[in-house]
Parts: structure tokens; sequence; C-alpha cells
């Protein structure tokens, strides 16, 4: 099997048929929506493929035969069936108010009026894109195809103005409801998005969709399965460390099958490196800022419950952190439980990209100083190394003293006893490491385990008044923290860490090795 292009960037699917670059065949579920049902919305972090996808269904219904030759859907399709479709994307550029939405509005009723032969007569943004539909059907005798890409974009790049993110939403629903108004002359509709607003907000006037965002059998829809990486991308492996590709990038779970982020794989294929490729194409400014406002613990994000309605109550007024980082693609499912009606998920960290670049621009965050953070990472991984525990302690201490008087006066998380730990914590999870927590509390009380280099590392952390105590390493002992960690054969050392809330900073370290 030979070497193909790579697709970077590219979501146009004739470009990537016509010019030989590798794809991954999604037309089989393409094919199953079709059958199964009309109306459809789904919900996927940036960079998934969600462009491609819906521009592979434009394809689809415009009887494109020739790319579809060798794909699932070839011979299981209507090729002499033809419908109009009709395309509205919001991805490019950004919508600055209400009436910059209009005027964008009117910018795509134009573009899909000249590209299916139409001429529309009202002027009403709303009645326009109604009569666009109906003179659609009339013109080819076949119902029409509505397909919306990024339908959110206007809103997400607003939430920082409330204001103006309400009055674009108002804009938005009632440009959708023209969708549920026009039943009788669509044949298929799907919208998709990074963020999924609630149904009251946004989708009151099309409350038909089926959201296929938690359907267990589209969970690999966008993105690319172990199978795929395999088979299509087999010429790309040699060389890379294939448990190693697992560990960095895989992980994305809707319930279903988990899939790697395409844009991570083939800039890692291209570039033969590992990097937060992904991470670093959208600086999560906006959730950074949330996250340090509302005082998240960040130990307890490798371990978040939410319910279901919670993970889908995201709107303008209402940002649930879960939500949040579900909908941005920074936390994944990792389990579910049903309880009758209800269905309680616990989240994760999808892989070692998003653990290891989300806790570094969060450490920037609670430090204040956007530099101290990658000194501080470097020298402590080499210090994990020489098992120098003097050094770790001074490193520390140094740490949190460099840290400017006026931004703990400035900034309220500083306030807080579960900051020392956030950071403290944040340090090993930005390196990658195998971190593992044995009990967390809002209350800057955490047990850590850190599994390293053949080594085990057990932390207990305190806060005290002005001088330690002891009680941190005291509490190791008692609790037999050591006990489950044993059977790996590995030495194991018990670290005792204390915090002064009034010197802001390290005043007890101790250090003993197990037996």
């Amino acid at each position: 099997m030979s070497r193909k292009k790579l697709p970077i960037g590219i979501q146009t699917f004739r470009e990537i048929r016509e010019e030989g670059y590798y794809y991954v065949d999604k037309t089989a579920a393409a094919l199953e929506l079709v059958d199964e049902g009309k109306y459809y919305f789904l919900s996927r972090p940036r960079r998934f493929g969600k462009s491609l996808f819906i521009d592979t269904l434009a394809e689809l219904f415009e009887g494109n035969e020739p790319l579809f030759r060798g794909l699932a859907v070839h011979r299981q399709w209507d090729w002499s069936r033809i419908h109009p479709v009709i395309r509205i994307s919001f991805g490019g550029g950004v919508i600055r108010d209400a009436a910059d939405l209009q005027g964008k509005f009117s910018e795509l009723l134009t573009i899909n009026e000249q590209a299916l032969g139409v001429t529309c007569a009202l002027t009403d943004h709303r009645a326009r894109f109604a009569e666009l539909i109906r003179e659609a059907e009339r013109n080819t005798g076949q119902r029409a195809v509505v397909l919306v890409d990024e339908y959110d974009k206007p809103i997400l790049d607003n939430l920082q103005r409330p204001e103006i993110a309400r009055e674009i939403r108002s804009g938005l629903r009632d440009f959708y409801s023209v969708i549920k108004d026009s039943d009788a002359h669509i044949r298929f509709a799907m919208l998709t998005g990074v963020s999924k607003f609630s149904k009251v907000s946004l989708f009151s006037g099309l409350n038909n969709l089926n959201d296929i965002t938690l359907d267990g059998r589209y969970s690999s829809i966008c993105g690319y399965t172990d199978e795929d990486v395999d088979t299509v991308f087999a010429p790309e492996l040699p060389g890379l460390d294939r448990n190693e590709i697992r560990t960095w990038y895989n992980g994305y779970n809707w319930t279903g099958t988990s899939v790697y982020n395409p844009f991570d794989l083939l800039l890692l294929f291209a570039k033969r490196e590992f990097h937060p490729y992904w991470f670093e194409t959208g600086t999560p400014t906006f959730l950074i800022e949330q996250l340090l406002a509302r005082r998240v613990f960040t130990p307890d994000l490798s371990q978040v419950v939410a319910m279901e309605t919670l993970l889908s109550s995201f709107d303008v007024d209402c940002m649930p952190v879960e939500a949040l980082m579900f909908q941005t693609g920074y936390l994944t499912i990792d389990s579910l439980l049903r309880m009758g009606a209800r269905t309680e998920y616990t989240l994760k960290y999808p892989n070692l990209e998003v653990q290891a670049s989300l806790n570094g621009a969060l450490l920037e965050g609670m430090t204040g100083d956007p530099l101290l953070p990658g000194r501080q990472t470097g020298q402590l991984y080499r210090l994990l190394l020489a098992n120098d525990f003097s050094g770790l302690q001074a490193l520390f201490t140094a740490f949190f003293a460099g840290i400017p008087h006026d931004w703990y006066r400035n900034n309220p998380i500083a306030r807080y006893e579960g900051y020392y730990a956030s950071v403290f914590y944040s340090h090993f999870a930005a390196l990658g490491l195998d971190v593992r927590l044995e009990d967390a509390t809002s209350h800057g009380r955490i047990d850590m385990a850190v599994l390293f280099n053949g080594q085990v590392y057990l932390f207990e952390f305190k806060v005290v008044e002005l001088v330690p105590e002891g009680r941190a390493l005291q509490q190791i002992r008692e609790r037999g923290y050591a006990g489950k960690y044993r059977a790996r054969g590995e030495p194991i050392h018990l670290i005792g860490v204390e915090f002064s809330r009034e010197s802001r900073s390290v005043v007890g370290f101790e250090v003993e090795l197990d037996g």
C-alpha cells in the first residue's frame, strides 16, 4: 500500500477524492442517517471533520456518483435522483452584532440562489429562506436538502459580550425555525456545530431535530478510529510508536467507538513529531478564564461526574463548566450509568495532549506569569529523574515565592486552599506524567500518586498556619496509601507537603521510602 497525500485542513470531499488524498470512508454512516430519518443535529469539537461530513452529504444528494466509487454507499444509492442542496455555513469570518448577522444571511441566501439558479422575490431573510426552499423544489422536482455547518459560531464568537450574543441567538432562532415550517419541501436537513445550545433558547422553533451527539452508533461519525489508523494510514506508521500515538491522541468518545482528532494525526504523520497540534489551533482563553473565575479545583477535572441534562444545558446565560469542557473537547465520556430515566456520565481528559496542554494553560492562569510554568516544569522533570527531593522542595518553594504579591491580592482564586494543591498537581499533569488521584476535595486536601521512571511517588498536601506540623506524611502512613502500589515491586516514596496560607509558600516537605 503506497503513501498518499495528507488532507491537512481540507474540508472539500471532491478535492480529497479527485486529488489522491487519504480518505476515511464515512459514507456508511451517511447512508444510515438518510435511510432512518430526516432531521439531524450533531455537536463535535472544532477540527473534527464536521465540515467534510457535511460536504460529503452535499455531494451525495447532488448525485456526483464518480466521487463515491469504491466507497460503502456507492452500490446502495439511487444516483438517478438528484436533490437541490442548500448550504449554510457560518465558518468564515466573525459576526460582530445582529446587523452583521443580517448581512451574513443575505450573503448566504444570494450564494444559494445563484448556485441553484433561482430568484427569490421576498426580502425578509426568514421569508426569503422559506421561498428559496420552495423554489429549489419547484425548479428541480425534488425536495430540497438543507445543510447547516457551524450553526453556533456567531454566538460562540460573542460569548464575552452576552447582550450581543443574545441578539444573535434570537436572529439565528428565527432563521432556523424556517426549516421546520418548510417540512413539506425538505427531503433531509442536518445542523452541525461545536456546542449544543438548549432547545428552549435556540431550537424552540426547530424542536424536531434528532440529536445524534451522544448516539453510540455515531460516536465515530467524525474522527479516525484505531482501525482507520491501522488500515487507511498504515503506510504512515513505520517509524512511529503505535502505543504512543494512542496515548497522545486517541480517546474522544461519545458513548461508542473512541476516535482520534484528524488534525492531530495528519500533522503527526506529516511532521513525525508528537506535539499538541489540535490544542494549539485555538487557545481556549475563554475556557481558562471561566475555570479560574469559578475556582475549579484542577485535580477534579480528571474525573468529572455530570448528568445528561447538565451536558445539554449550555446557553449564553448558563454555561456549566462540565458542559463547556465537554462540548469543546477538553473532557470526554469515560463511562455512563443509567438510573431509570436519568443517565449519569463520568468525564475524563481524552488523552495526553489535552491533559498536558490544558493543565499548562491553567498553570499560566493560576500563576499570572506565562513564562514561569515552562521554566519550572522542565526543572521538575529533571529533578524527578534524579530523585532529588531537596531540589523538589526548593523548586516549589521558589515557585510560590516568585509569584508577585499583587497577583495574590488581586486574584480571588489565590485566597482558597484548593489553589495550592491545584498548582502543585498541574505541574505534574502539564508534564503528561501518569498522575493518579487517590482522594480529592475542594478544600485543598489531596492524595496524589505519580508513576514515573520505575518509581512511585505518593503525595499528601495540607494547608497549615505558619509552621509545619508533620500531619501530611503522618496521614500517608496511617491510611496505608502505599499498600495498593507495593505489588508493582517499585520503590515507593512517601511525600508530605504542607503549605502556609500566610506566607504563601511551602513550609513543610517530608520524604521517606516505604518499607
